[in-house]
């Protein structure tokens, strides 16, 4: 038994060793054999063009120049696509790099199946579609008719005065704000982000003034600098502001201030009663009858892109209070 079998065999990837010269088959553990549902006496047998799927840009000219770099260039690691014994391809990630063994150059792939992989990409592409269309479909057929119909309110303002236009007003002005949070559920299906460094207490400071406020008062206490996507934090930060002026009234009082990985936002309101915070995230969950449920589950939704933590507990006067951590700190 050569001396490398025994690693060979513990390690849960599939092994192939290769000459580096003509890149024949050495050896294959138990592993690779069970990948492609050859035994290993058929797989010597064969040579690597043999259970390669040989289909542009899978050519066994490529594989060819990927263990010609990695006899001369150093480690190769790149997708590719093999084939099994019943002809069937696939998708495997193959890490290249150069050995020798009792004197003789070869070149050793390590093979991981990434089927389970591919097919969860797949799925978030399709999952993004979806959520891309629908956005397209809130924006055009949803804002169209409203505009419409605020174009008519202005008009009707022209010719007569009525307590009912007020009404009408309000109505519409909880249509748009749906229409937004909705868009902004359907953009968190990109989990990109942009990550900077942010003064926590100066991004604050802008999306309070962004938020109507009414008579509130705010108490920044915070000298975070942070590692944050600009956008999606002033996104959690306003959802939180609007969330406590809706709850707490036109002249409550908001404070933020730093945790050890983070920082929390807390108001002087009434709180959020303990039997209901399970639900707060929820989507269209509100104790209001004018809220549309979206806030708090945006707020949190960006909270979970960046692996925060987002949990809610009784401010120190009886108001409610979120804690945000597991925050990258700048020292």
């Amino acid at each position: 038994m050569l001396d490398y079998q025994e690693l060979f065999e513990k390690i849960p990837d599939g092994i192939t060793l290769h000459d580096a010269e003509d890149a024949s088959v050495i050896d294959a553990n138990e592993q690779f054999c069970e990948m492609l549902d050859y035994t290993r006496s058929e797989l010597l047998e064969l040579g690597f063009e043999d259970f390669i799927l040989n289909e542009p840009p899978y050519t066994i000219e490529r594989a060819e120049e990927y263990i010609q770099k990695a006899a001369t260039d150093g480690p190769q690691t790149f997708e590719w696509r093999d084939e099994t014994k019943a002809g069937d391809p696939i998708p495997v990630e193959v890490h290249l790099r150069q050995t020798n063994l009792d004197d003789r150059q070869c070149i050793l792939a390590v093979v991981r199946n990434i089927t389970d992989r591919k097919e969860r990409e797949r799925e978030l592409k399709r999952k993004n579609e979806r959520l891309e269309e629908f956005a397209s479909v809130v924006s055009h057929d949803l804002r169209n008719p409203l505009n419409v119909a605020q174009g008519r309110l202005d008009l009707v303002r022209e010719e007569c005065d009525s307590d009912h236009l007020a009404a009408i007003t309000r109505a519409h002005e909880r249509m748009e704000t749906l229409i937004e949070d909705l868009l902004t559920l359907a953009r968190e299906g990109d989990t990109t982000l942009k990550l900077e460094e942010v003064t926590l207490a100066d991004v604050i400071a802008r999306c309070w003034q962004n938020v109507e406020t009414a008579e509130a008062t705010l108490h920044i206490d915070t000298t975070h600098t942070i590692q944050a996507d600009h956008a999606r934090l002033q996104q959690l930060l306003e959802n939180l502001i609007r969330n406590a002026i809706e709850h707490g009234g036109a002249d409550v009082t908001v404070r933020v201030s730093d945790l050890v990985d983070g920082f929390f936002f807390e108001d002087n309101g009434p709180g959020i009663p303990e039997e209901t915070r399970e639900r707060i995230f929820e989507a269209g969950y509100s104790t209001l009858n004018e809220g549309t449920g979206y806030g708090l589950q945006i707020a949190n939704e960006i909270a979970v892109v960046y692996g925060w933590n987002i949990t809610v507990s009784d401010a120190d006067d009886g108001g409610a209070r979120f804690e945000i951590t597991g925050v990258t700190l700048n020292e």
